[in-house]
């Protein structure tokens, strides 16, 4: 299935030494169409990819 996210949360509180422009580039690269088997596939996916823990996340069902 594909989920197109829209808008996301992370949880950089965790790291005092990411900067700001770090911050904005993971979330850009975060936003868009992810392939997943659910949503919590899909939390695992970007997790993996990003190293970042998600404090919350808006996306769509992309129906083919």
């Amino acid at each position: 299935m594909q989920y197109n996210v829209t808008e996301i949360f992370f949880d950089f509180e965790s790291d005092e030494h990411i900067t700001l422009e770090e911050q904005v580039q993971i979330i850009h690269d975060s936003i868009g169409v992810w392939e997943a088997d659910s949503e919590e596939d899909l939390i695992e996916e970007i997790t993996t990819v990003t190293g970042w823990c998600i404090k919350s996340i808006d996306y769509q069902i992309q129906l083919k």
